[in-house]
């Protein structure tokens, strides 16, 4: 869900008392959609990180860093100048706002005390950051709004800064229970009652609203005509009870994910009833884990389906154009094997040459071939005499025999190549940074999918930084590697492995090499199907269940001359039936 203003508020307490006193020690923009602030003070280092993407805005401290661009963008420098080295005074919201402000102290170019404003403006597509100046007028933003943009409010330098414009709704901490129960009751009866709180009261959310309506009814969905005098009483005191909770500042992350499977669905600020047994209602530890909890993965898919957009496109165009290649290539080759018909036809010619002369469009002769030696008609070319029409179905025979031989060559070369990019498809699917698809570019040039052209302009291609496989260590200690790319699959399994330790890859489905280091030691039950439950995670079935992972001494496995990066071959081995558990697999895995 959005992070609605209420649930915000919340944040922005819990962010107030964290940072209230800091200082910014750096700052870094790692996305276009992206700032991260390190903060130092009492309690230690922070990262901030102020997320501006549709659908994701948010803001929320961070454990892990995030991979920055080489070059920073100008916003970036800009923060840098007016921000980096400012303490930070406080964190307020404006009432009922998605939209929370950072007060800075800091200096001017003259080393004159003043103070600067870090607006968020948290508002689905519309979310913004603008840096202020003490005089309220804007510094500069990270999305630029002109008047071709919007026609109401400008974000522009120079320009003084204007809250968004109101909607109209109700604060909901001006109206009593009583009050809201005299709206609901003058609305339209066939109207459900979570959309009129929607509609009428100031930072609610979809979620917010249905909880309302399900505590007070019964029905999250419920319609106002069908409420008596009962659950009008109710939704009264529902409404003043959850005020209250509110101006208390009682409130708790919660996390909701699906009974089912585990998978996250939603957050909010309250124990949410409306969903009875199909959600599993979890308190986080705080309400920046909550929302990593909730955003940080699926924003770094997002992330990187962004950054590989440009690869994912050229391997998918080359996927495509060779799968076409191919289906017209067997199309000639289903075409060469009516070859003997030619042959048939020069000789049946050529057997009949006195009776043939010069001119002729058809020959009806005998076909001998057959045992009741019917008539048949050949097609003859007039401009030729009857010898080299036999000739020339006898070059179309040869033809065809050639023809097969080349073509079922380049189809088999084709159907590898065709094999490769489908790998690296799967590959960019596992890309976790930029320097993962730095390796994946050099990978494809070397390969020729990508010319050098293509590459040249790419900034990290000055400056290659070997991405590392994903490690993992099983229950009872043993380390697992898996590729993430063609060329890692190949250092881990050729280069890398000793003889003796196991092999792990999924049977006939695109993956990752996984290599179970055993260091001398025989491997556990255990290690073994943790290993082949890492190698069917990283592979195209990775939400399959009982798929089939072959595992083999890493001294059975050989790669062919001339083979594509990731290919090889393995005559000796053995298969295990595994279900890959993500959360399982994530708990062992090492950063």
């Amino acid at each position: 869900m959005p992070l609605d203003a209420i649930c915000l508020g919340a944040v922005t307490h819990e962010l107030n008392e964290a940072l209230a006193g800091c200082r910014v020690e750096k700052v870094y923009q790692p996305d276009r959609d992206e700032i991260v602030l390190q903060t130092r003070g009492q309690g230690g280092a922070k990262r901030l990180l102020i997320s501006i993407a549709a659908g994701a805005a948010r803001v929320h401290f961070i454990d892990a860093a995030r991979e920055n661009p080489a070059a920073p963008p100008m916003f970036c420098m800009l923060l840098r100048k007016h921000v980096q080295g400012a303490k930070i005074s406080a964190i307020v919201q404006p009432a009922v706002e998605r939209m929370l402000t950072i007060e800075l102290d800091t200096t001017d170019e003259m080393g004159v005390p003043c103070k600067k404003h870090l607006i968020c403006e948290l508002m689905g597509k519309h979310s913004n950051v603008i840096l202020c100046g003490e005089d309220n007028r804007i510094i500069d933003a990270m999305r630029r709004i002109d008047g071709d943009l919007s026609g109401r409010r400008q974000v522009l330098p120079g320009l003084f800064y204007r809250m968004p414009p109101a909607q109209d709704k109700h604060d909901p901490f001006s109206l009593s229970g009583a009050g809201l129960v005299a709206a609901v009751m003058q609305a339209d009866g066939e109207q459900p009652l979570d959309r009129f709180l929607l509609g009428q009261l100031l930072g609610f959310s979809p979620l917010l609203c249905r909880e309302l309506s399900y505590r007070a009814t019964g029905d999250a969905a419920a319609r106002i005509g069908t409420l008596s005098a009962a659950p009008q009483e109710r939704l009264g005191q529902v409404y003043d009870d959850f005020i209250a909770y509110v101006q208390e500042k009682r409130w708790k992350p919660f996390l909701l994910t699906k009974t089912e499977n585990g998978a996250v669905f939603d957050f909010t600020f309250l124990p949410v009833t409306q969903y009875e047994g199909l959600m599993t209602v979890s308190q986080a530890d705080s309400f920046s884990s909550l929302l990593a909890a909730f955003y940080e993965k699926k924003g770094k898919i997002e992330r990187m389906a962004r950054r590989s957009a440009d690869l994912h496109k050229t391997v998918t165009n080359a996927r495509d154009r060779l799968a076409r290649k191919l289906a017209a290539q067997q199309k000639e080759l289903d075409a060469t094997h009516n070859r003997e018909q030619y042959k048939r036809m020069g000789d049946l010619i050529t057997a009949n040459l006195y009776q043939l002369e010069k001119g002729m469009n058809k020959a009806t002769v005998v076909d001998y071939y057959t045992e009741d030696c019917p008539e048949v008609e050949i097609t003859l070319d007039v401009r030729l005499t009857p010898q080299q029409n036999a000739q020339r179905y006898f070059k179309m025979y040869n033809k065809a025999k050639t023809a097969e031989i080349m073509l079922t060559q380049q189809i088999e070369r084709g159907r590898a190549d065709l094999e490769y990019l489908e790998s690296v498809l799967v590959s960019l699917g596992e890309a976790e940074s930029e320097r993962d698809l730095s390796q994946l570019r050099e990978e494809l040039t070397q390969t020729g999918i990508l010319s050098s052209k293509q590459t040249r302009n790419k900034k990290l291609r000055a400056k290659p930084v070997s991405a590392k496989p994903f490690h993992y260590r099983t229950s009872d200690g043993f380390d697992v590697f898996a590729g993430k790319n063609n060329l890692q699959n190949d250092l881990l399994t050729l280069k890398t492995a000793f003889k003796s330790d196991i092999w792990f890859h999924t049977q006939k489905i695109h993956g990752s090499h996984v290599i179970l280091v055993t260091d001398g030691r025989e491997p556990t039950d255990q290690a073994m199907t943790e290993a082949a439950m890492i190698a069917a995670y990283h592979s195209k079935a990775r939400q399959s269940s009982l798929v089939p992972v072959d595992y083999t001494p890493v001294r059975q496995v050989k790669k062919p001359a001339g083979a594509k990066p990731g290919m090889v071959i393995y005559h000796v081995y053995q298969t295990a039936y595994v279900t890959p558990d993500e959360q399982a697999i994530e708990k062992l895995r090492i950063e």
